[in-house]
């Protein structure tokens, strides 16, 4: 029994939602408007503003599209009334980012500035030298793009060193034994 795909996904003031033959789900609201294609296996209904998701069978396929699909539709509505955003964090000596346009600029000790354009979508937020903040509507779009600048200079175990999300722990390791 799905307990994540039976509860349904209430739709706040100002979101509207539809669902084509296709199961095409539209979701408009306040920030803009997103589309995702959901498995066919699913029925998707719209009831007293909420949207109700349902099975045909308990078939093992069945039960795994099921908490996907109203999970899918449930982060559309949350990025289309409040949007999603991670923190990333430059640590090390001589790390910084600025924004110079839709362009972010970041200087990780390479010979040259790592630049990065942001995707369509996607704005990208420096309030400090140090913080890079990445908004947007989609949620997977916006890890994504999180991902790949923190890619260009993952933090290392030693001194911690690099590009880590907000609230990311990185595991130390002790260095050589007589070093210090």
């Amino acid at each position: 029994m799905s307990r994540i795909g039976n509860r349904p996904v209430a739709l706040p003031a100002g979101v509207e939602v539809t669902v084509d033959a296709n199961n095409v789900v539209t979701v408009k609201g306040p920030k803009g408007q997103l589309q995702e294609q959901v498995s066919k296996l699913i029925n998707i209904e719209i009831k007293d503003n909420e949207v109700v998701f349902t099975r045909e069978s308990d078939a093992r396929e069945y039960r795994s599209q099921h908490g996907l699909a109203r999970t899918l539709v449930n982060n559309m509505v949350i990025g289309v009334t409040d949007g999603y955003e991670k923190k990333l964090q430059l640590v090390g000596v001589g790390y910084r980012a600025e924004k110079k346009g839709d362009t972010l600029v970041m200087g990780l000790g390479y010979s040259h500035p790592v630049e990065m354009k942001d995707p369509e979508g996607i704005t990208t937020e420096v309030p400090d030298a140090t913080t890079v903040v990445v908004k947007g509507i989609n949620k997977a779009v916006v890890g994504n793009y999180a991902a790949n600048i923190r890619a260009w200079r993952e933090p290392e175990p030693y001194k911690g060193k690099g590009i880590k999300y907000e609230n990311e722990v990185i595991r130390r390791k002790e260095g050589k034994a007589g070093a210090k």
